[in-house]
Protein backbone atom coordinates (compact mmCIF):
# COMPACT_ATOMS: atom_id res chain seq x y z
CA UNK A 1 0.00 0.00 0.00
CA UNK A 2 1.07 3.40 -1.17
CA UNK A 3 0.98 6.39 2.02
CA UNK A 4 0.99 9.84 1.16
CA UNK A 5 2.37 12.23 4.37
CA UNK A 6 0.05 15.05 4.81
CA UNK A 7 2.08 16.73 7.58
CA UNK A 8 -1.23 17.12 9.26
CA UNK A 9 -2.80 16.40 12.97
CA UNK A 10 -5.66 13.36 13.12
CA UNK A 11 -8.41 15.39 14.99
CA UNK A 12 -11.61 13.32 15.56
CA UNK A 13 -11.57 11.84 11.91
CA UNK A 14 -10.40 15.14 10.43
CA UNK A 15 -6.94 15.84 8.91
CA UNK A 16 -6.29 19.58 10.28
CA UNK A 17 -3.25 21.82 9.96
CA UNK A 18 -1.59 24.59 12.20
CA UNK A 19 -0.32 28.07 11.84
CA UNK A 20 3.49 26.54 12.60
CA UNK A 21 5.53 24.00 11.16
CA UNK A 22 8.45 22.01 12.07
CA UNK A 23 10.86 19.75 9.91
CA UNK A 24 11.64 16.07 10.92
CA UNK A 25 15.30 15.04 11.10
CA UNK A 26 15.96 11.76 9.94
CA UNK A 27 19.28 9.85 10.18
CA UNK A 28 19.14 8.81 6.46
CA UNK A 29 16.20 10.09 3.48
CA UNK A 30 14.43 13.33 3.41
CA UNK A 31 13.16 15.10 5.77
CA UNK A 32 9.55 16.36 5.69
CA UNK A 33 7.37 19.05 7.38
CA UNK A 34 4.63 18.27 9.95
CA UNK A 35 2.05 20.66 11.70
CA UNK A 36 3.36 22.16 14.81
CA UNK A 37 0.06 21.10 18.01
CA UNK A 38 -1.27 23.58 19.65
CA UNK A 39 -3.67 23.95 22.95
CA UNK A 40 -6.79 24.75 20.54
CA UNK A 41 -5.77 20.97 18.92
CA UNK A 42 -5.82 19.64 21.95
CA UNK A 43 -9.02 21.14 23.88
CA UNK A 44 -10.55 20.06 20.45
CA UNK A 45 -9.58 16.34 20.87
CA UNK A 46 -10.31 16.41 24.42
CA UNK A 47 -13.77 17.12 23.42
CA UNK A 48 -14.20 14.96 20.81
CA UNK A 49 -12.59 12.04 23.16
CA UNK A 50 -15.10 12.14 25.74
CA UNK A 51 -18.06 13.07 23.24
CA UNK A 52 -16.92 9.37 21.75
CA UNK A 53 -16.67 8.20 25.38
CA UNK A 54 -20.39 8.33 25.64
CA UNK A 55 -20.63 5.81 22.92
CA UNK A 56 -17.22 3.72 23.10
CA UNK A 57 -16.66 3.79 26.65
CA UNK A 58 -20.51 1.36 26.68
CA UNK A 59 -19.55 -0.72 23.78
CA UNK A 60 -19.55 -4.50 23.93
CA UNK A 61 -16.27 -6.17 24.24
CA UNK A 62 -16.92 -7.75 20.86
CA UNK A 63 -17.05 -4.21 19.25
CA UNK A 64 -13.66 -3.34 21.20
CA UNK A 65 -11.98 -6.29 20.29
CA UNK A 66 -13.14 -6.23 16.36
CA UNK A 67 -11.66 -2.92 16.37
CA UNK A 68 -8.19 -3.31 18.45
CA UNK A 69 -8.09 -7.03 15.39
CA UNK A 70 -8.27 -4.03 12.48
CA UNK A 71 -5.70 -1.57 13.82
CA UNK A 72 -3.62 -4.48 13.20
CA UNK A 73 -4.84 -5.50 10.17
CA UNK A 74 -4.66 -1.66 8.80
CA UNK A 75 -1.05 -1.65 10.42
CA UNK A 76 0.12 -4.52 8.85
CA UNK A 77 -1.47 -3.82 5.41
CA UNK A 78 0.59 -0.53 5.53
CA UNK A 79 3.75 -2.77 6.78
CA UNK A 80 6.40 -1.64 3.94
CA UNK A 81 5.47 2.03 4.22
CA UNK A 82 5.97 1.71 8.01
CA UNK A 83 9.60 0.16 7.98
CA UNK A 84 10.91 2.39 5.42
CA UNK A 85 9.81 6.03 6.82
CA UNK A 86 10.58 4.25 10.51
CA UNK A 87 14.25 3.04 9.18
CA UNK A 88 14.81 7.08 7.60
CA UNK A 89 13.32 8.83 10.75
CA UNK A 90 15.06 6.65 13.80
CA UNK A 91 18.28 5.50 12.01
CA UNK A 92 17.03 1.78 13.66
CA UNK A 93 17.88 -1.37 11.22
CA UNK A 94 15.18 -2.72 9.13
CA UNK A 95 15.12 -6.12 10.84
CA UNK A 96 14.40 -4.22 14.18
CA UNK A 97 11.23 -2.25 12.50
CA UNK A 98 9.53 -5.01 11.18
CA UNK A 99 10.10 -7.15 14.63
CA UNK A 100 8.45 -3.98 16.71
CA UNK A 101 5.97 -4.05 14.15
CA UNK A 102 4.94 -7.63 14.72
CA UNK A 103 5.12 -6.91 18.42
CA UNK A 104 2.83 -4.00 18.23
CA UNK A 105 0.32 -5.77 16.05
CA UNK A 106 0.59 -9.16 18.28
CA UNK A 107 -0.21 -7.04 21.37
CA UNK A 108 -2.98 -5.13 19.68
CA UNK A 109 -4.92 -9.16 19.00
CA UNK A 110 -3.74 -10.27 22.27
CA UNK A 111 -5.24 -7.74 23.54
CA UNK A 112 -8.22 -8.26 21.56
CA UNK A 113 -8.52 -12.03 22.55
CA UNK A 114 -8.12 -10.95 26.11
CA UNK A 115 -10.93 -9.12 26.66
CA UNK A 116 -13.15 -11.45 25.06
CA UNK A 117 -12.41 -13.37 27.61
CA UNK A 118 -13.37 -11.42 30.26
CA UNK A 119 -11.60 -12.41 33.45
CA UNK A 120 -9.93 -8.86 33.32
CA UNK A 121 -13.16 -7.40 34.46
CA UNK A 122 -12.28 -8.95 38.20
CA UNK A 123 -16.77 -9.38 38.49
CA UNK A 124 -17.82 -10.15 42.14
CA UNK A 125 -20.97 -10.94 43.03
CA UNK A 126 -22.02 -10.51 46.87
CA UNK A 127 -25.55 -12.28 47.05
CA UNK A 128 -28.09 -10.73 49.27
CA UNK A 129 -28.75 -12.16 52.27
CA UNK A 130 -31.92 -10.74 53.66
CA UNK A 131 -32.40 -13.05 56.64
CA UNK A 132 -29.17 -12.24 58.25
CA UNK A 133 -28.96 -11.02 61.81
CA UNK A 134 -28.56 -8.39 63.30
CA UNK A 135 -28.65 -6.83 59.76
CA UNK A 136 -29.48 -7.85 56.49
CA UNK A 137 -26.76 -7.66 53.24
CA UNK A 138 -27.93 -6.22 50.13
CA UNK A 139 -27.51 -7.69 46.75
CA UNK A 140 -23.75 -6.40 45.80
CA UNK A 141 -21.94 -6.56 42.30
CA UNK A 142 -18.69 -5.52 40.85
CA UNK A 143 -17.26 -4.91 37.70
CA UNK A 144 -14.12 -2.59 36.33
CA UNK A 145 -15.04 0.15 33.86
CA UNK A 146 -13.51 2.16 32.16
CA UNK A 147 -12.75 5.72 33.27
CA UNK A 148 -13.06 8.39 30.12
CA UNK A 149 -10.81 9.72 27.84
CA UNK A 150 -6.79 8.96 27.90
CA UNK A 151 -4.04 11.03 27.52
CA UNK A 152 -0.51 8.95 25.58
CA UNK A 153 2.83 10.08 24.72
CA UNK A 154 4.71 8.75 22.30
CA UNK A 155 7.88 7.21 22.91
CA UNK A 156 11.56 8.25 21.14
CA UNK A 157 12.72 4.87 21.79
CA UNK A 158 9.81 2.92 20.38
CA UNK A 159 8.25 4.45 17.26
CA UNK A 160 5.59 1.90 16.91
CA UNK A 161 5.42 -0.50 20.07
CA UNK A 162 5.59 2.17 22.40
CA UNK A 163 4.23 5.20 20.37
CA UNK A 164 0.89 5.95 18.28
CA UNK A 165 -0.45 2.68 18.78
CA UNK A 166 1.63 1.09 21.15
CA UNK A 167 1.03 -0.48 24.73
CA UNK A 168 -0.53 2.62 26.46
CA UNK A 169 -3.21 3.22 23.06
CA UNK A 170 -4.32 -0.19 23.44
CA UNK A 171 -4.87 -0.62 26.54
CA UNK A 172 -6.64 2.06 26.85
CA UNK A 173 -8.61 1.14 23.71
CA UNK A 174 -8.92 -2.10 24.87
CA UNK A 175 -10.79 -0.87 27.95
CA UNK A 176 -12.97 1.18 26.67
CA UNK A 177 -11.32 4.58 27.09
CA UNK A 178 -10.85 7.09 23.58
CA UNK A 179 -7.35 8.36 23.45
CA UNK A 180 -5.38 11.37 22.91
CA UNK A 181 -1.70 10.75 21.54
CA UNK A 182 0.58 13.46 22.02
CA UNK A 183 3.23 12.10 19.26
CA UNK A 184 6.80 12.08 19.58
CA UNK A 185 8.87 14.74 17.54
CA UNK A 186 11.78 12.02 16.16
CA UNK A 187 9.30 10.32 14.35
CA UNK A 188 5.96 11.95 13.16
CA UNK A 189 6.07 10.46 10.01
CA UNK A 190 6.17 6.63 11.63
CA UNK A 191 3.43 8.21 13.87
CA UNK A 192 0.95 9.58 10.67
CA UNK A 193 0.89 6.40 8.80
CA UNK A 194 0.14 4.46 12.09
CA UNK A 195 -2.53 7.20 12.85
CA UNK A 196 -3.95 6.52 9.18
CA UNK A 197 -4.41 3.14 9.96
CA UNK A 198 -5.95 3.59 13.07
CA UNK A 199 -8.22 6.35 10.99
CA UNK A 200 -8.86 3.80 8.58
CA UNK A 201 -9.87 1.26 11.58
CA UNK A 202 -12.34 3.40 12.70
CA UNK A 203 -14.03 3.90 9.89
CA UNK A 204 -14.20 0.26 9.07
CA UNK A 205 -15.95 -0.78 12.17
CA UNK A 206 -18.05 2.47 12.47
CA UNK A 207 -16.75 3.91 15.19
CA UNK A 208 -17.21 7.73 16.82
CA UNK A 209 -14.43 9.65 15.10
CA UNK A 210 -13.26 10.90 18.73
CA UNK A 211 -12.11 7.66 19.71
CA UNK A 212 -8.60 8.01 18.35
CA UNK A 213 -6.39 11.41 17.97
CA UNK A 214 -3.32 12.35 17.01
CA UNK A 215 -1.42 15.39 17.72
CA UNK A 216 1.95 15.82 16.04
CA UNK A 217 5.23 18.04 17.73
CA UNK A 218 4.23 20.99 19.63
CA UNK A 219 6.06 22.69 22.88
CA UNK A 220 5.66 22.05 26.35
CA UNK A 221 2.32 24.14 26.27
CA UNK A 222 0.90 21.04 24.32
CA UNK A 223 1.97 18.77 26.80
CA UNK A 224 0.94 20.72 29.98
CA UNK A 225 -2.84 21.23 28.29
CA UNK A 226 -3.05 17.95 27.63
CA UNK A 227 -1.96 16.57 31.08
CA UNK A 228 -4.24 19.25 32.88
CA UNK A 229 -6.91 19.38 30.23
CA UNK A 230 -10.39 18.33 32.79
CA UNK A 231 -11.52 15.71 30.61
CA UNK A 232 -8.80 13.55 30.76
CA UNK A 233 -8.97 11.00 33.18
CA UNK A 234 -5.43 9.30 33.03
CA UNK A 235 -2.08 9.91 31.77
CA UNK A 236 0.30 6.67 29.54
CA UNK A 237 4.23 8.37 29.65
CA UNK A 238 7.20 6.59 28.49
CA UNK A 239 10.43 8.94 28.34
CA UNK A 240 13.12 10.66 30.91
CA UNK A 241 13.01 10.73 34.53
CA UNK A 242 12.57 14.19 34.08
CA UNK A 243 10.38 15.05 31.41
CA UNK A 244 8.06 12.49 33.02
CA UNK A 245 8.66 14.01 37.04
CA UNK A 246 7.45 17.02 35.27
CA UNK A 247 3.96 15.91 33.97
CA UNK A 248 3.40 13.84 37.05
CA UNK A 249 3.64 17.01 39.23
CA UNK A 250 1.25 18.60 37.12
CA UNK A 251 -1.29 15.98 36.98
CA UNK A 252 -0.88 15.82 40.90
CA UNK A 253 -1.41 19.63 40.57
CA UNK A 254 -4.53 19.85 39.39
CA UNK A 255 -8.08 20.78 41.22
CA UNK A 256 -8.79 17.46 40.34
CA UNK A 257 -5.41 14.95 40.04
CA UNK A 258 -5.79 12.13 37.84
CA UNK A 259 -3.24 8.83 38.07
CA UNK A 260 -0.24 9.25 35.62
CA UNK A 261 1.36 6.02 34.47
CA UNK A 262 4.57 7.40 33.95
CA UNK A 263 7.75 4.73 33.00
CA UNK A 264 10.92 6.96 33.47
CA UNK A 265 14.00 4.62 34.08
CA UNK A 266 16.31 2.44 35.10
CA UNK A 267 19.99 1.11 35.31
CA UNK A 268 18.44 -2.44 35.68
CA UNK A 269 21.46 -3.76 37.65
CA UNK A 270 23.27 -7.54 37.27
CA UNK A 271 24.32 -9.53 40.02
CA UNK A 272 27.06 -11.98 38.87
CA UNK A 273 27.07 -14.68 42.02
CA UNK A 274 30.24 -15.68 42.90
CA UNK A 275 29.79 -19.99 41.94
CA UNK A 276 28.72 -18.67 38.30
CA UNK A 277 31.43 -15.96 37.73
CA UNK A 278 33.27 -19.07 38.64
CA UNK A 279 32.12 -21.32 35.99
CA UNK A 280 31.37 -18.98 33.64
CA UNK A 281 32.27 -15.59 33.73
CA UNK A 282 33.87 -15.14 30.55
CA UNK A 283 30.77 -16.44 29.06
CA UNK A 284 28.33 -13.59 31.10
CA UNK A 285 30.77 -11.07 30.20
CA UNK A 286 30.18 -11.71 26.70
CA UNK A 287 26.42 -11.74 27.33
CA UNK A 288 26.16 -8.87 28.98
CA UNK A 289 27.86 -6.93 26.57
CA UNK A 290 25.58 -7.86 24.05
CA UNK A 291 22.42 -6.77 25.81
CA UNK A 292 24.28 -3.60 26.67
CA UNK A 293 24.81 -2.11 23.15
CA UNK A 294 21.66 -4.07 21.62
CA UNK A 295 20.38 -1.26 19.72
CA UNK A 296 23.10 1.20 20.90
CA UNK A 297 21.45 0.80 24.42
CA UNK A 298 18.16 2.60 24.01
CA UNK A 299 16.28 0.00 25.51
CA UNK A 300 14.82 1.04 29.16
CA UNK A 301 15.74 -2.81 30.41
CA UNK A 302 19.21 -2.00 29.42
CA UNK A 303 21.52 -3.72 31.86
CA UNK A 304 23.31 -0.67 32.87
CA UNK A 305 25.32 -2.09 35.99
CA UNK A 306 27.06 -5.31 36.61
CA UNK A 307 27.96 -6.20 40.32
CA UNK A 308 30.42 -8.69 40.68
CA UNK A 309 33.08 -9.59 43.55
CA UNK A 310 36.58 -8.57 43.76
CA UNK A 311 39.12 -11.40 42.72
CA UNK A 312 40.77 -13.16 39.66
CA UNK A 313 37.22 -14.60 38.50
CA UNK A 314 35.43 -10.92 39.23
CA UNK A 315 38.68 -9.61 36.65
CA UNK A 316 38.22 -12.29 34.02
CA UNK A 317 34.44 -10.92 33.69
CA UNK A 318 35.21 -7.53 33.50
CA UNK A 319 38.03 -8.56 30.84
CA UNK A 320 35.75 -10.40 28.68
CA UNK A 321 33.09 -7.64 28.52
CA UNK A 322 35.52 -5.14 27.74
CA UNK A 323 36.65 -7.05 24.66
CA UNK A 324 33.82 -8.24 23.57
CA UNK A 325 32.82 -4.16 23.33
CA UNK A 326 35.42 -3.27 21.59
CA UNK A 327 34.41 -5.28 18.90
CA UNK A 328 30.84 -3.66 18.81
CA UNK A 329 30.82 -1.03 15.67
CA UNK A 330 29.70 2.59 16.07
CA UNK A 331 25.77 2.51 16.01
CA UNK A 332 23.44 5.85 15.01
CA UNK A 333 21.40 6.96 17.66
CA UNK A 334 17.60 8.01 17.68
CA UNK A 335 18.28 11.83 17.74
CA UNK A 336 20.60 14.09 17.71
CA UNK A 337 19.40 15.01 21.35
CA UNK A 338 19.44 11.61 22.46
CA UNK A 339 23.14 11.19 21.42
CA UNK A 340 23.95 14.83 23.15
CA UNK A 341 22.82 13.01 26.40
CA UNK A 342 24.41 10.43 25.93
CA UNK A 343 28.17 12.12 26.27
CA UNK A 344 26.53 14.37 28.34
CA UNK A 345 26.12 10.91 30.96
CA UNK A 346 29.34 10.06 29.73
CA UNK A 347 31.42 12.43 31.13
CA UNK A 348 29.78 12.11 34.44
CA UNK A 349 32.26 9.02 34.99
CA UNK A 350 35.26 10.66 33.05
CA UNK A 351 37.88 12.47 36.02
CA UNK A 352 35.91 10.91 38.85
CA UNK A 353 38.76 9.36 41.17
CA UNK A 354 36.21 6.49 42.69
CA UNK A 355 36.10 5.54 39.17
CA UNK A 356 38.29 3.44 36.90
CA UNK A 357 37.89 3.44 33.12
CA UNK A 358 38.04 0.26 31.22
CA UNK A 359 36.80 1.33 27.84
CA UNK A 360 36.50 4.81 27.08
CA UNK A 361 35.61 5.75 23.59
CA UNK A 362 34.38 8.96 21.67
CA UNK A 363 31.52 9.28 19.89
CA UNK A 364 30.38 11.96 17.03
CA UNK A 365 27.65 13.58 16.17
CA UNK A 366 24.55 10.95 16.36
CA UNK A 367 26.44 8.08 16.48
CA UNK A 368 27.61 5.91 19.94
CA UNK A 369 30.46 3.55 20.64
CA UNK A 370 30.32 1.45 23.90
CA UNK A 371 32.30 2.44 27.11
CA UNK A 372 32.41 1.02 30.25
CA UNK A 373 33.64 2.01 33.45
CA UNK A 374 34.59 0.19 37.09
CA UNK A 375 33.91 1.10 40.56
CA UNK A 376 33.57 0.26 44.65
CA UNK A 377 30.57 -0.49 46.05
CA UNK A 378 31.02 2.27 48.86
CA UNK A 379 31.65 4.70 46.44
CA UNK A 380 28.80 4.19 44.42
CA UNK A 381 26.22 4.11 46.92
CA UNK A 382 27.90 7.74 48.64
CA UNK A 383 27.38 9.16 44.59
CA UNK A 384 24.32 9.45 43.81
CA UNK A 385 25.49 10.49 40.03
CA UNK A 386 26.91 7.12 39.15
CA UNK A 387 23.47 5.20 39.92
CA UNK A 388 21.55 7.64 37.19
CA UNK A 389 20.52 5.90 33.89
CA UNK A 390 22.99 6.52 31.00
CA UNK A 391 20.34 6.19 27.72
CA UNK A 392 23.10 4.58 25.10
CA UNK A 393 25.65 1.71 25.43
CA UNK A 394 27.39 2.51 28.75
CA UNK A 395 28.29 0.24 31.55
CA UNK A 396 29.07 0.49 35.25
CA UNK A 397 30.97 -2.32 37.08
CA UNK A 398 30.32 -2.17 40.77
CA UNK A 399 32.71 -4.47 42.74
CA UNK A 400 31.99 -5.97 46.17
CA UNK A 401 34.04 -7.73 48.92
CA UNK A 402 31.46 -10.17 49.40
CA UNK A 403 27.79 -11.41 49.90
CA UNK A 404 27.54 -8.67 52.56
CA UNK A 405 28.44 -6.35 50.64
CA UNK A 406 26.09 -7.71 47.38
CA UNK A 407 22.79 -7.26 49.76
CA UNK A 408 23.92 -3.90 51.21
CA UNK A 409 24.28 -2.74 47.19
CA UNK A 410 21.08 -4.02 46.69
CA UNK A 411 19.25 -2.12 49.77
CA UNK A 412 20.64 1.21 48.55
CA UNK A 413 19.67 1.03 44.73
CA UNK A 414 16.40 2.55 43.96
CA UNK A 415 13.32 1.52 42.36
CA UNK A 416 14.46 -0.87 38.86
CA UNK A 417 12.48 -1.82 36.24
CA UNK A 418 14.37 -5.22 36.40
CA UNK A 419 17.22 -6.60 38.34
CA UNK A 420 19.02 -9.77 37.46
CA UNK A 421 20.62 -12.66 39.45
CA UNK A 422 23.66 -14.73 37.45
CA UNK A 423 23.59 -17.54 39.69
CA UNK A 424 24.60 -21.54 39.76
CA UNK A 425 23.47 -24.27 41.84
CA UNK A 426 26.31 -23.28 44.97
CA UNK A 427 24.33 -19.59 44.93
CA UNK A 428 21.12 -20.52 45.62
CA UNK A 429 21.68 -19.60 49.50
CA UNK A 430 23.17 -16.10 48.86
CA UNK A 431 20.21 -15.66 45.94
CA UNK A 432 17.92 -16.64 48.58
CA UNK A 433 19.41 -13.95 50.77
CA UNK A 434 19.00 -11.09 47.86
CA UNK A 435 15.33 -12.25 46.77
CA UNK A 436 13.71 -10.04 49.31
CA UNK A 437 15.56 -6.92 48.88
CA UNK A 438 14.95 -7.27 45.21
CA UNK A 439 11.37 -8.06 45.17
CA UNK A 440 11.00 -4.70 46.73
CA UNK A 441 13.35 -3.15 44.32
CA UNK A 442 12.16 -3.89 40.86
CA UNK A 443 9.16 -5.21 38.78
CA UNK A 444 10.74 -8.10 37.04
CA UNK A 445 13.39 -10.53 38.49
CA UNK A 446 15.04 -12.51 35.97
CA UNK A 447 17.63 -15.31 36.90
CA UNK A 448 20.62 -16.41 34.31
CA UNK A 449 19.65 -14.27 31.44
CA UNK A 450 19.41 -10.41 30.47
CA UNK A 451 16.83 -8.38 30.78
CA UNK A 452 16.46 -6.64 27.04
CA UNK A 453 13.73 -7.57 25.35
CA UNK A 454 10.08 -7.53 26.96
CA UNK A 455 7.53 -10.46 26.74
CA UNK A 456 3.75 -9.17 25.83
CA UNK A 457 1.88 -11.56 27.94
CA UNK A 458 -0.40 -12.32 30.64
CA UNK A 459 2.15 -12.57 33.33
CA UNK A 460 4.55 -9.43 32.40
CA UNK A 461 5.78 -6.45 35.24
CA UNK A 462 6.94 -3.31 33.20
CA UNK A 463 7.28 -1.25 36.06
CA UNK A 464 8.50 -1.05 39.69
CA UNK A 465 9.31 1.41 42.30
CA UNK A 466 10.00 4.91 41.47
CA UNK A 467 11.46 6.58 39.84
CA UNK A 468 11.35 3.42 37.45
CA UNK A 469 7.89 4.33 36.87
CA UNK A 470 5.24 6.65 38.85
CA UNK A 471 2.94 3.98 39.63
CA UNK A 472 4.44 0.67 41.52
CA UNK A 473 1.30 -1.21 40.91
CA UNK A 474 0.95 -1.17 37.40
CA UNK A 475 2.60 -2.64 34.15
CA UNK A 476 3.16 -0.37 30.75
CA UNK A 477 3.21 -4.00 29.11
CA UNK A 478 1.11 -7.13 29.25
CA UNK A 479 -2.60 -7.62 29.70
CA UNK A 480 -2.51 -6.17 33.17
CA UNK A 481 -1.87 -3.05 31.61
CA UNK A 482 -5.51 -2.77 30.70
CA UNK A 483 -6.26 -2.47 34.31
CA UNK A 484 -4.93 0.97 34.46
CA UNK A 485 -7.52 2.37 32.46
CA UNK A 486 -10.65 0.94 34.56
CA UNK A 487 -11.86 1.81 37.99
CA UNK A 488 -13.59 -0.71 40.29
CA UNK A 489 -17.99 0.30 40.52
CA UNK A 490 -20.26 -1.54 42.56
CA UNK A 491 -24.26 -1.77 42.57
CA UNK A 492 -25.85 -2.55 44.98
CA UNK A 493 -29.63 -3.65 44.42
CA UNK A 494 -29.80 -2.97 41.51
CA UNK A 495 -32.43 -4.32 38.67
CA UNK A 496 -30.82 -5.98 35.60
CA UNK A 497 -31.85 -3.57 33.29
CA UNK A 498 -29.55 -1.14 34.96
CA UNK A 499 -26.84 -3.11 35.10
CA UNK A 500 -23.66 -3.08 32.86
CA UNK A 501 -24.13 -5.59 30.00
CA UNK A 502 -21.06 -7.37 31.46
CA UNK A 503 -22.98 -7.96 34.55
CA UNK A 504 -26.20 -9.16 32.75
Amino acid sequence: MTMTLTGKHLIAGDWVMGDATFTSEPSSGEANTFSVGTPAHVNAACEAAEEAFWEYGYSTRETRAKFLNAIADEIEARAEAITKIGVEESGLPEGRLNGERGRTTGQLRLFADHILKGDYLDKRHDEALPDRQPLPRPDLKMVQRPIGPVAVFGASNFPLAFSTAGGDTAAALAAGCPVVVKGHSAHPGTGEIVAQAIDAAIKSCGLHPGVFSLIQGGKRDVGTTLVQHPLIRAVGFTGSLGGGRALFDLCAQRPDPIPFFGELGSVNPMFILPEAVKARGKAIGEGWAGSLTMGAGQFCTNPGIAVVQEGPEGDAFVSAAAEALKGVATQCMLTDGIADAYRNGKSRFDGRNAVEPVLVTDSEGRNASPNLYQTRVDAYLQDHALGEEVFGPLGLVVRVDGPDDMEKLARGFEGQLTATLHMDDGDTALGARLMPVLERKAGRILVNGFPTGVEVCDAMVHGGPYPASTNFGATSVGTLSIRRFLRPVCYQNMPDDLLPGDLK
